[in-house]
Order: structure tokens, then sequence, then C-alpha cells
């Protein structure tokens, strides 16, 4: 079993925090390869569902998605209910036809800010990104081209304005950071040690009791 296979194994072992749903968030810095563990975690999970927070927030409303999370997510999963979104196009500026997200076993929200204060109370667990701001955005803006620079410039004023007012990292249950192959995963902030607590870190690996 390698280390996604163990942290799949973990999550799925969470009690439920949003209705049946065990809410996942991935958090991190821009750049910080969020998209890449959500998707491989999902399929270590069985194609578990992803959503991407760059769906909700738009050219004019960076982190301002909150109520659209709320309402055409977390409400309908808490109620048991298949939640419906329309994705942000980014190149049209506008949003597209409605996708559904079905209240599967774990449900992985991924983004900058999935584990802010207005959806902590939702989440089963949050999983940060180890890598640093500088880096981070680095590597964002290699993948982006120079074609996306003056929006990196606004994205990174915006960003550290958003953690500086509600930060992500001190609440993580786990930080993640990459390796050559494959990922370490480290105890976070947010554990606290006790006899009820389920996933625990051992050897570079996040585990259940």
């Amino acid at each position: 079993m390698n280390d996604l296979d163990r942290a799949a194994h973990a999550l799925l072992r969470l009690p439920p925090s949003c209705g049946q749903v065990r809410l996942i968030a991935v958090d991190g810095h821009a750049g910080s390869g969020k998209s890449t563990l959500a998707a491989r975690l999902s399929t270590a999970l069985g194609d578990a569902p992803v959503l991407h927070l760059d769906d909700l927030a738009t050219h004019e409303e960076l982190f301002e998605w909150t109520d659209r999370l709320r309402e055409q997510v977390l409400a309908p999963l808490a109620r048991g209910e298949a939640a419906s979104y329309r994705p942000y196009d980014w190149g049209l500026r506008r949003f597209g036809a409605a996708r559904e997200l079905p209240p599967a076993p774990v449900v992985l929200v991924e983004g900058v800010g999935a584990g802010r204060r207005a959806v902590r109370p939702f989440l089963a667990w949050l999983l940060w990104m180890e890598r640093g701001a500088s880096e981070s955005w680095a590597r964002g803006r290699r993948r982006d081209g120079p074609d996306q620079a003056a929006f990196w410039d606004g994205w990174t004023v915006a960003e550290t304005r958003h953690f500086a007012e509600d930060a992500s990292r001190p609440f993580a249950g786990t930080l993640v950071r990459e390796c050559a192959e494959g990922y370490d995963w480290l105890p976070g902030p947010g554990v606290t040690a006790g006899a009820d607590q389920i996933i625990t870190h051992r050897n570079g690996f996040m585990s259940v009791n």
C-alpha cells in the first residue's frame, strides 16, 4: 500500500462532517500542488468527487465565494442531496452550465482558502500543501506563462491579504510535502493528541488507529 492509499484509507475512516459526506479540504498557496494532490487522492479513493474553488471564484471575487459554496454545495450535501453549481469560465468571464456534485462518502474541496473559517465547521479534515508562498507562486507563473503575469501580480497581493486575515495552515490536521516520489504526511498544527484521535502520523505516512 503506497502513501496515497494509506491516506485514502485514513480519510474514509473519519466520521462524516457534512451530512453523510466526509468533506476533505486541500489548501495551500497557489501553485503549491493542490490540484495534483486532489486528483491523486480522488483516484486512490475510487474517483471521489473534487470541487475546485476556481470554479466558484471570479475575476472580481477571488475570495468572495463563500456564499456560493454554502448555498450551492454545502447546504445540499448536508441534506443528503447532490449539489449543483455553475463553474466559472475564466476565459469567457461568466458562469457556465450547471455541474452536479454527488454526496459521495468522501468529497474533496481543493483551492486557496479551502480551509478558511467559514468552511472549517463542515470539514472532516484539512490538508495543507507544505510549500512556501514564493516557491509556489514561481511554479504557478511558470505553469501559466507570461500571458498571465498581470493576473498573478494581482493574485499574490490578494492571496497574501486573505491568509493574513483568515489563515488556514494553523488549523491543518496534516501537512503534505511533495517528494521526488510520493508525499510525506506530517502532523499539522491543528492536530490535538488524544485517545479519540483517528488519524495519526507515523514514519511519514498518514494512518488510522
